[in-house]
């Protein structure tokens, strides 16, 4: 779904149609600056429920998701974008794998005896002691009728946004700062997790609007003010949160568009890829009851298939 009015922040903050699960840009007035928010709560909620993920797990695959749906939520066509990274640490594997629909989906594979250990201390490990030594990776998919398009970068920095920082400096030269933020917060239905993220570009200078370096500079110093606890705060709107950094100057959020959990697994797509199999290799993985189970890795779903319904897709 996304919401068509666009909402202005100047003098007070005004509430928008959603104020959650969002993923919306800014522009602050007259500036050479182009921005996008992002707020996750019941949707970064399911996606990190799914599977039951240490703490710096969850922390790191929430990074993954609001990244992931900051950058995605800014493409001009219909497909996805999958924000990945992978190393030789504790977590050997992250992506997060966002839809232009706003469908949100992500998984993490690790170690957990290997995660305890880089757990041990008072701060919780960040992106680089999790994943170790290995590269940062965003993939455009446009579907079927286009080669994806793949940016690779080392992975540097404790937070998967300085990765990003550090990807759009070397592969598009765009300087770009981001924020990323994960918790738990208490609710009355209990503890749930929630992620946040938002992110600002400057617009090149030219001969008509001259050197942005100053403004750039001016942004920067009060986009570091933003606190992680405002990022998740369920009480804080985005209008509020843009307010409180950019209210001297007015800033205007535009084009709010609803993000939900889907994973894009099924019964028919789950016999496809067994029926692709060798039928000796199937015939081994047919357990007890006459049945091949196969779990999602993203949602956790599980499959149970009758081995005539995997020839059936061969058919």
């Amino acid at each position: 779904m996304t919401f068509s009015k666009d909402f202005a922040v100047t003098d007070h903050a005004p509430q928008s149609a959603v104020s959650d699960d969002l993923a919306a840009a800014f522009q602050i007035e007259g500036w050479p600056v182009r921005g996008r928010l992002v707020r996750l709560g019941a949707t970064i909620d399911k996606i990190l429920a799914a599977h039951a993920y240490p703490e710096p797990v969850a922390a790191l695959l929430g990074e993954a998701c609001a990244l992931a749906a900051l950058i995605g939520s800014s493409l001009k066509f219909e497909g996805r974008l999958m924000v990945q990274a992978q190393g030789d640490g504790p977590v050997r594997y992250v992506v997060a794998d966002y839809g232009t629909d706003g469908s949100l989906r992500g998984y993490c594979r690790y170690d957990e005896a290997e995660v305890a250990e880089a757990s041990k201390g008072f701060a919780r490990p960040g992106a680089q002691t999790l994943l170790g030594q290995g590269v940062f990776v965003m993939t455009l998919d446009r579907g079927p009728d286009f080669e994806r398009t793949q940016g690779i970068t080392p992975i540097e920095g404790e937070s998967l946004s300085l990765c990003a920082e550090h990807y759009f400096q070397q592969s598009e030269q765009v300087p770009t700062k981001v924020r990323l933020a994960v918790g738990e917060v208490l609710t009355e239905a209990g503890s749930q997790w929630r992620a946040g993220g938002a992110m600002i570009q400057i617009i090149a200078g030219d001969e008509a609007r001259g050197s942005t370096e100053e403004v750039w500079d001016r942004t920067r110093a009060l986009f570091g003010t933003l606190g992680d606890d405002e990022l998740i705060d369920p009480t804080i709107s985005p209008e509020t949160l843009l307010f409180r950094l950019f209210h001297e100057d007015g800033v205007r959020l535009e084009g709010a568009r609803e993000l939900t959990a889907v994973c894009r697994c099924s019964r028919d797509r789950i016999a496809s890829v067994l029926a692709s199999f060798d039928p000796a290799e199937r015939a081994d993985m047919v357990e007890d009851d006459g049945k091949i189970r196969v779990t999602c890795e993203y949602c956790a779903t599980v499959y149970a298939l009758e081995p005539d319904e995997i020839v059936a897709e061969q058919i």
